[in-house]
């Protein structure tokens, strides 16, 4: 506490309650407290652990006759006892302080309990030092302890996505940041998964072993070049890069991973690059049986990286008895350029591009650009390219990153355009396409490159979320849904933004008593997800509870205070009709 310059102020039984000159300072401080706990248990047997509840609120505080009181001290009490053994709990006014200068780690909302002795209500947080087992059980006591002590009334969650001008997200990119997705994906279901009727996989990330930590772009590269390219065989199933991704840096087993995300195959490995020489190892398991299938280590010039990945392509289609289409064998053939310094720009700005996807950072989005750029004029037909820069200049338009942002959306529709036109064959062209053509109103266009986009990449989540928006936009809701859900199969540890596509599907499809649990669960993933608030604002408008609409629509306008009715308008419904009735339900929420 001192090295954190906090002051004890009096000691209750085996309770502390200590002063800090700031909320960053004790959350600072508890973190280290219960990191030092957590470390001290693992060591003892279960009858010598210590395990402590704490509780951080801001507040006034009254000194008198060598004691203290008020409201400061009354809710950090009341929170200490909220909290689970292991966990931290604070209030809205704690969290709003800290979750922009401190790496926070899990975070869930327990709604606005009836803290005792506490007149107002407010949102409370537990703060996770790490997913622990039994984590779904863990969170399940707190939430049920928030209920004893009064009503928890959860609220729900929002996207932040710049613009509030829609119900639902057309997804381009799911981020595959591991760190930043194992921040936001911790609390998606994961009990075990059936197994699919087809052969199923997943390719873990492959470990860097170069010396140089920075060197991970390229060995997720790989990673990420792999799973694309099974993920287009339509005889199999294949897991998203975005959950794979969440077992990056960890020691798993392999059974757990089979039953987490639902398939029988594992693909894992390792990539080591140094100079103009790659070594890279493999392995196939039948991870049902934690059976190895076959392992191989390859030892080869850089220049020979292409045909070395479609080499274990092919031994990963033999071990698994597949066959290939004549047209996925010919997909096969074919090397995604000739020049290896273009390629290398190409993994750096993918790198970079989710970067600015996940922390919505305009910087990384602008490096991007001039990385995708830069592979363009070392080879000007590398069509994947084209399609990723495209990428880029969606988000300018979609954040308002770009000075100009019609001209930013007609960069996209040019440049997704041109990637076509050099290669028919790639999906994310036809995707990037689709959710243009979409905000320009060309419902029709729109659907027929996202059905391309899938037709091309069976596997490939985020073409069924994006699909599935189109539609629902569209005015075909329920397909919508259905699509909402075989994303969230193909990607089980789906961000934020897909339950807020499936919630958006079900509000538009009228069912909105359905779509309130997904939107409410978007909050216990990412508690400042705009879109959910509303998607919830409209859903409650409609079941007349006025006032939990209102308190939604006030939460958007906390985070985006020029949001208006006006802006709203701008949404793409196909008809005018579902948006004079959004536009009701928001008013009726006290939206001007």
């Amino acid at each position: 506490m001192a090295e954190y310059s906090g002051q004890v102020i009096k000691t209750v039984g085996d309770a502390f309650l200590v002063d800090f000159p700031s909320v960053v300072n004790a959350v600072q401080c508890a973190q280290r407290m219960q990191d030092h706990f957590r470390a001290h248990n693992t060591e003892k047997e279960a009858n010598e652990q210590i395990h402590i509840r704490i509780g951080i609120h801001s507040g006034d505080i009254v000194q008198r006759d060598g004691d203290v009181f008020g409201d400061g001290v009354n809710v950090a009490s009341r929170l200490q006892a909220l909290a689970e053994p292991g966990t931290i709990c604070f209030s809205q006014v704690v969290y709003q302080e800290v979750e922009k200068k401190l790496s926070l780690g899990t975070v869930v909302s327990l709604g606005r309990p009836k803290l005792k002795n506490i007149a107002q209500r407010f949102p409370v947080y537990a703060l996770l030092s790490e997913q622990p087992r039994g984590f779904r059980q863990h969170l399940q006591v707190l939430r049920l302890k928030a209920r004893r002590v009064g009503t928890a009334h959860s609220r729900a969650a929002l996207v932040v996505v710049g613009l509030l001008i829609g119900g639902g997200i057309v997804t381009l990119l799911s981020p595959s940041l591991p760190s930043l997705i194992t921040r936001h994906s911790s609390l998606v279901t994961q009990e075990s998964l059936p197994l699919p009727d087809r052969p199923s996989i997943v390719v873990l990330p492959f470990v860097n072993m170069s010396e140089d930590p920075k060197q991970d772009y390229f060995s997720d590269g790989l990673t990420e070049d792999l799973t694309s390219d099974l993920s287009q065989l339509s005889s199999l199933f294949v897991i998203s890069r975005n959950s794979a991704f969440t077992y990056k840096g960890k020691a798993v087993k392999l059974p757990e991973v089979s039953r987490e995300l639902g398939v029988r195959y594992v693909l894992e490995g390792s990539v080591r690059k140094a100079g103009d020489q790659v070594r890279v190892t493999a392995q196939l398991v039948d991870a049902t049986k934690d059976q190895h299938l076959w392992s191989e280590r390859y030892d080869r010039p850089l220049t020979e990286l292409f045909a070395l990945q479609d080499e274990i392509r092919q031994k990963i289609v033999t071990a698994l008895k597949v066959k290939l289409t004549p047209e996925e064998h010919e997909r096969f053939q074919r090397a995604p350029t000739n020049n290896l310094e273009a390629y290398d720009f190409y993994l750096r700005g993918r790198e970079s591009l989710l970067r600015a996807l996940y922390e919505t950072k305009k910087e990384a989005n602008e490096q991007a650009q001039q990385m995708f750029e830069k592979a363009i004029e070392l080879d000007p037909k590398y069509a994947g390219v084209y399609a990723w820069l495209g990428a880029t200049y969606w988000f300018d338009w979609f954040y308002r990153w770009g000075p100009d942002p019609a001209q930013s959306l007609e960069q996209a529709l040019e440049i997704g355009q041109r990637a076509v036109a050099l290669d028919d064959s790639l999906s994310m062209p036809h995707r990037i396409l689709g959710i243009v053509y979409l905000w320009k109103k060309q419902y029709e266009q729109a659907i027929v490159e996202a059905e391309r986009a899938i037709a091309l990449d069976p596997n490939e989540a985020d073409g069924y979320a994006s699909l599935g928006n189109i539609l629902v936009f569209a005015g075909r809701p329920e397909e919508g849904i259905e699509l909402a859900e075989k994303a969230m199969r193909l990607n089980p540890r789906y961000p934020p933004s897909y339950l807020n596509n499936l919630g958006f599907a079900y509000r538009v499809a009228g069912r909105y008593e359905e779509a309130l649990a997904p939107l409410k669960k978007v909050l216990t993933l990412n508690p400042n997800f705009a879109l959910a608030h509303v998607n919830l604002a409209s859903c409650y408008a409609e079941l007349d509870r006025l006032e939990e609409a209102r308190a939604e629509v006030a939460e958007a306008l906390r985070l985006n205070p020029n949001w208006s009715l006006k802006t709203a308008r701008q949404v793409p419904y196909k008809d005018p009709a579902e948006v004079e009735r959004f536009l009701a339900g928001l008013r009726k929420a006290g939206l001007k």
